[in-house]
């Protein structure tokens, strides 16, 4: 067999119905590539998705997070470039040859991401239009641009950046998984560019797109983005935490914005973890 242009590794813990998709729109590129499934100890029928799909697999043990799940597709896979996506995006024809073109278009560049957009299915709530998506989104403008970080849901790397500076740290919680790396890339002279043809969609569906479901994802995000802060030595003070949290609470009753809730919630993780380590 040839060795693919690309490949694509996809970490998955427990959402089967997710991954499917995703797989799916994978298979609808125009470029060779292959698919490496990591599954982080699922108990659902993710092994079902992954065999139907017919791509590679590796199965963990154990669940080990999603930073050792890129770690280990990594690993595993044959090209030199490797796209590192989410479970529950999906992606346009034309997404995976916009990546692979792009890191033709700029050879001095070792990370680069694309644009992520935010779809919310089923019973979403209202939005004023003010607040930033609940989900992980990236919008750097219509043109290739340099940048200073891009995310896991949209990304892709050189293997020889991997190689120069290590892979993925795998003591960090969700939320800075990535960005230590970027930032360890780029400190060490790497680019990072954006590559605005190269988008896809960032889904939630069903329940999780309920305003329930999104507060709970955003205040677990919350904490786990202040512990990376305070790790990094930049995070700020509790009463500015509060400042940001009262703000929310006053955008919301303001509004009447639903979705100023979704912004509290993240902003009462921080608030909460900036209390706990006090």
């Amino acid at each position: 067999m040839p060795t693919p242009r690309v490949s694509v590794v996809v970490p998955t813990a427990n959402r089967a119905d997710y991954l499917e998709v995703a797989l799916a729109s994978f298979a609808r590129q125009d470029v060779e590539h292959e698919v490496i499934v990591v599954d982080d100890a699922s108990t659902d029928r993710t092994p079902d998705v992954v065999a139907a799909a017919g791509v590679r697999s590796i199965r963990q043990p154990a669940p080990r997070g999603a930073n050792a799940a890129r770690n280990a597709g990594i690993a595993a896979a044959e090209a030199d470039l490797i796209a590192l996506v989410d479970d529950d995006v999906e992606a346009p024809p034309g997404w995976l040859r916009a990546l692979v073109e792009g890191a033709e278009r700029h050879p001095g560049a070792e990370a680069f991401g694309g644009p992520i957009r935010a779809r919310l299915e089923g019973p979403a709530p209202r939005s004023c239009g003010r607040e930033r998506p609940p989900i992980t989104t990236l919008d750097l403008g219509p043109a290739d641009r340099e940048a200073e970080l891009v995310w896991s849901a949209n990304m892709l790397v050189r293997r020889s950046a991997i190689e120069r500076i290590g892979g993925f740290a795998e003591d960090l919680p969700t939320g800075g998984d990535e960005e230590e790396w970027l930032r360890r890339l780029r400190a060490a002279g790497g680019r990072v560019v954006y590559l605005a043809a190269a988008g896809l969609d960032h889904r939630r569906a069903g329940d999780d797109a309920r305003l329930r479901a999104l507060m709970r994802s955003a205040y677990r995000r919350g904490r786990n983005l202040r512990a990376y802060d305070r790790r990094r030595g930049v995070a700020p003070s509790l009463a500015r935490e509060l400042r940001v949290l009262l703000g929310c609470a006053w955008h919301t009753v303001r509004r009447r914005c639903p979705q100023g809730l979704v912004m509290g919630a993240h902003s009462a993780g921080r608030t909460m973890e900036a209390v706990r380590r006090r």
